[in-house]
């Protein structure tokens, strides 16, 4: 739907670590997955083994008496003994694509979170976790069972993937409203943090911040990471694509990355965004990205990158693809989006909310202001899927 956007233009940039234990691997943002096994040769995986050999965080078991919500001790410990039922491990074997070729080649299996999200297998987790290239994927149930997947979607932007497995019946996680989230409201992570062998750890802590924007560095350049949820809840490598979660049991995020050099400041992806896609998942069993072709600046980071736009509502357009329908429909660069159907948008997580909520083929209407006039336009949605752009 959007350009990734790789500016830098002055912006801070966070030293981030991604939620998944990684061993053998050293760069500042690790894309990786925990409890690596290598060799040419690999079978389905066992319990990880810890020591991967980078300094982690030391996780924190929560239970009723040790939680620090005093007044919401049982609610903590309904709410982990009702949504662990749904969290999953989700193993990943992957061949080193430098050597693929090479009879020798390098097998990793790595170990991530996920959560069910409909009865017949539908598995909401992280890009990093799931996306790209995997020779196989397996799902650890809470019943010990461990069942084959399949990446039936993934976004890199997003940091969100959908794995499928075959099942029936499974146990599932309400999803919750992450924009009624308030600053300081309890919170409640799960996941598998350094691997299976701490599988299902719950811990909690706070709503810190709320629409945090992060600029990351991964394989495929600069990204930045908006209208994310800082927490301190206790989430480390192993835990990404683990549900963060309100006091009603309510999935409110996917834990995503972490502050690297900081205890206690971490993020997830808001599960609004989720819901569209995972909707027509379930009702249709796939989802074709609809597509517009802009990537948008939302208005509290604008100052990090140009001190002289001013953007008192919408987002500010950056970039437009020229083949894409934004730009056949006259938005340009420094145009303001302000709404899209009537819907006010203040955000890019907004916009996206929105755009995911249509198909391909839909006719939007979107108001914008271009060199101080407000203007409406209609746009007609194309498809973006797996090798590039097909309009519609």
């Amino acid at each position: 739907m959007f350009d990734n956007g790789r500016r830098k233009n002055g912006f801070f940039t966070m030293f981030l670590t991604s939620l998944l234990t990684s061993l053998g691997v050293g760069i500042l943002l690790i894309f990786a997955v925990t409890g690596f096994v290598t060799g040419n040769r690999s079978t389905a995986p066992q319990t990880p083994q810890g020591g991967s050999g980078i300094e982690m965080p030391s996780p924190q078991q929560i239970s009723a008496e040790q939680s620090n919500n005093t007044g919401g001790q049982n609610t903590i410990q309904s709410v982990a003994e009702n949504a662990s039922k749904a969290v999953v491990g989700i193993s990943v074997l992957k061949v080193d694509s430098s050597s693929i070729f090479n009879p020798n080649a390098v097998e990793r299996w790595g170990v991530g979170s996920g959560v069910i999200v409909t009865p017949n297998g539908y598995i909401l987790t992280n890009h990093h976790v799931a996306g790209g290239k995997s020779k196989r994927i397996v799902v650890s149930l809470v019943d010990g069972k461990n069942l084959d997947g399949v990446t039936v979607w993934s976004d890199s932007v997003l940091d969100l993937a959908v794995v499928k497995i075959e099942a029936e019946g499974l146990p599932t996680i309400p999803l919750g409203d992450a924009t009624k989230l308030k600053v300081g409201e309890p919170a409640i992570a799960i996941g598998n943090p350094l691997g299976l062998q701490f599988q299902r750890t719950v811990t909690s802590g706070i709503i810190s911040a709320l629409n945090r924007t992060i600029e990351v560095d991964t394989e495929q350049g600069t990204n930045y990471m908006e209208g994310l949820i800082q927490t301190d809840a206790s989430i480390n490598p192993g835990n990404s694509g683990g549900p963060l979660l309100n006091l009603k049991g309510e999935v409110v995020g996917i834990n995503t990355v972490k502050v690297a050099s900081a205890e206690g400041i971490g993020f997830a992806v808001p599960i609004n965004v989720a819901i569209p896609i995972i909707n027509k998942f379930a009702t249709t069993g796939e989802f074709i990205e609809p597509y517009l072709g802009v990537f948008a600046y939302d208005k509290d980071i604008i100052p990090y990158l140009d001190g002289n736009v001013k953007v008192q509502n919408g987002v500010y357009v950056a970039n437009v693809d020229e083949n894409g329908p934004a730009y056949k429909s006259g938005i340009r660069v420094g145009c303001i989006m302000t709404q899209i159907d009537g819907e006010e948008i203040s955000t890019m997580m907004q916009l996206r909310c929105v755009i995911y909520s249509k198909k391909p083929g839909d006719v939007v209407t979107i108001r914008h202001i271009s060199n101080g006039k407000p203007q409406t336009v209609q746009v007609r949605l194309a498809a973006k899927e797996k090798d590039g752009l097909v309009t519609r």
